[in-house]
């Protein structure tokens, strides 16, 4: 079945030609009141992406996320691998609220939050306006033969961004390792670290590759956000829309004449100008419609709306807008499927909360030793040997920590030493024995309860199983 004319454009993406090869986009510099408070928010979140892994809150850094150590801090709350569901959870919070925002306003955090866009948009293509000019220029050198100005323009051009994706990549890596060793990495000798300044570059160029050559690809292409907006967005959903119902009317969109009076004339508001495709940063015409392209980054609007007030047309002709309220002028509602989004959402922030108080500043595991029985002793005294290992997840030294049997009476010995401290965000482990009188067993496996105190404050509970002669049951 052939495809009408109308719909062609989504036969392809829109940084592919007719040809199947790379239609390198050239977008016009914006500029309007939504492109000045998305200028505002994209500093404000830079600055709070690289200031992130430098602040300390109570010595723990704000952001980190140390895979290889399985050490992750959120807001200056750390995080540990027996804290995994936590950290599961959070990530749940955060899908949930992204498809909640998706649902009732589109692709609205690629346009405004993602750190891909930002880049982007706001440090890239802004040096590569400074440094080759708007869309016109950029196109004219592009076609230009490699004379001396090119060169110097490329070259510089090139450079930059390979500053700025080396610059990139230490913040990247300051997430990962840790700001402090990352400082200590820079200031002491490169070759002592070798492998970290081999991640360092390898970063480096992923960034400098995404951002000089990928681009806008990566939206189109890699992310998978923009095809599951098909799956989440309805008619009810706000997005960047055109007003088809306005601006085609009956006789359809046409050019602007001066002193022409077009209502009489049943032409549409739209002046076919196509400022709206040449501001585009991912090359699509917004009048077809949604496209999963489009990252909702109101350039269009901006570029839209400064003709408007040029040929003295109402503003608004491409505006935040449901496809409802442009067919049906219906206004916004609170949708069931928003509702059940919404439930979820504080629900799982519940549980969250919740477990996060109940959460303890020490993990303490206690374990037998694999492959061990019981010892019988004089006096009917029944030894079992166990594994401890203790997790400090605060920033201060907990000392003179000990074991109590709550459960059973009996004793606990440790293997080296009596008592002990776990070092700040780290962890002890040893051996110990507990010995029990047979005549406190109610059976050959019983289950202990142990208490972990430091000095005389109780810190941690924690159980195990003892085992002793099944003559004893």
């Amino acid at each position: 079945m052939e495809t009408p004319e109308n719909e062609k454009f989504r036969d392809s993406i829109g940084t592919i030609n007719e040809e199947g090869k790379r239609a390198w986009v050239y977008p016009k510099k914006p500029d309007g009141k939504f492109y000045t408070y998305r200028k505002w928010v994209s500093y404000g979140l830079l600055l709070f992406l690289f200031s992130a892994p430098f602040i300390k809150i109570n010595g723990n850094q704000f952001l980190l996320f140390n895979v290889l150590e399985r050490r992750f801090n959120i807001f200056g709350a750390p995080f540990w691998p027996q804290d995994f569901h936590l950290f599961v959870i959070s990530m749940l919070i955060g899908v949930v609220f992204i498809t909640l925002f998706t649902v009732a306003f589109g692709r609205i955090f690629c346009g405004w939050i993602c750190p891909q866009t930002i880049f982007m948009e706001m440090v890239f293509r802004r040096i590569e306006y400074w440094i080759e000019g708007d869309r016109g220029k950029q196109i004219r050198l592009d076609k230009q033969p490699w004379n001396a100005e090119k060169i110097r323009k490329r070259i510089l051009k090139w450079s930059v961004f390979f500053i700025v994706s080396f610059l990139i990549a230490n913040v990247f890596l300051a997430y990962l390792i840790g700001s402090d060793k990352l400082i200590q990495y820079i200031t002491g000798d490169p070759f002592k670290n070798i492998s970290t300044l081999i991640s360092l570059l390898i970063f480096t160029a992923v960034f400098y590759f995404v951002f000089a050559w990928f681009r806008e690809q990566v939206c189109i292409i890699a992310c998978p956000y923009g095809r599951l907006q098909g799956v989440l967005l309805d008619a009810k959903s706000i997005v960047v829309a055109y007003d088809y119902k306005r601006g085609e009317k009956d006789a359809g969109r046409a050019k602007f004449k001066k002193n022409e009076d077009r209502p009489s004339t049943g032409k549409g508001d739209c002046i076919d100008c196509f400022q709206c495709v040449h501001v585009c940063p991912t090359g699509i015409d917004i009048r077809n419609g949604t496209q999963l392209e489009c990252v909702n980054c109101t350039a269009c609007i901006d570029a839209c709306d400064h003709m408007m007030e040029k040929v003295n047309l109402p503003k608004g002709l491409i505006r935040y807008a449901s496809e409802d309220n442009i067919a049906k002028k219906a206004k916004f509602e609170f949708t069931p499927r928003l509702k059940g989004y919404s439930a979820v959402l504080v629900i799982l922030t519940g549980v969250l909360l919740g477990m996060s108080f109940l959460r303890n500043d020490v993990e303490a595991n206690i374990l037998r030793l694999p492959g061990q029985l019981y010892e019988h002793k004089e006096d009917n005294i029944i030894s079992n040997v166990y594994t401890y290992k203790l997790v400090n997840k605060t920033t201060s030294t907990i000392e003179d920590i000990h074991f109590e049997l709550l459960s059973h009476k009996g004793k606990i010995e440790l293997v080296t030493h009596k008592n002990f401290s776990v070092p700040e965000q780290g962890l002890s482990e040893g051996t110990l024995f507990i010995e029990i009188n047979s005549a406190a067993l109610k059976g050959d496996k019983d289950r202990l309860k142990i208490g972990v105190y430091s000095k005389d404050e109780l810190i941690e509970t924690t159980t195990t199983a003892f085992l002793g002669p099944r003559s004893y049951k």
